[in-house]
């Protein structure tokens, strides 16, 4: 098991993908984000089925983060209820995981 992780969420603007990604890698929260999109969402919302057109965020992180990847997220986000998920990162190559710790190393 690795301390790293996979954030998921979704946004209805590319715009908003973009400013999540560039927020969370400038503040080191991420190593990487990747934008995907535009995907179709189907879900139930507030009593209705909706259909919607989004884009995917993958955020590759540590555990350690969430929390502050969380609030960065929700401060420019604009659903009432983003979808923010994680997922723990099992294995990885080691070249890979040791470029996830050099680039989520916080500034002194």
């Amino acid at each position: 098991m690795t301390p790293f992780i996979q954030v998921i969420t979704t946004t209805d603007k590319k715009e908003t993908a973009d400013a999540i990604a560039r927020d969370l890698v400038e503040k080191r929260l991420a190593a990487c984000v990747q934008i995907l999109g535009p995907v179709e969402s189907t879900y139930r919302w507030k009593g209705r089925i909706e259909t919607a057109s989004e884009w995917l965020c993958l955020v590759k992180s540590r555990e350690d983060c969430f929390e502050d990847i969380v609030a960065a997220i929700k401060a420019i986000h604009t659903y009432e209820t983003p979808e923010i998920l994680t997922v723990p990162v099992l294995a990885g190559s080691d070249d890979y995981l040791e470029w996830l710790v050099l680039e989520l190393k916080r500034e002194a």
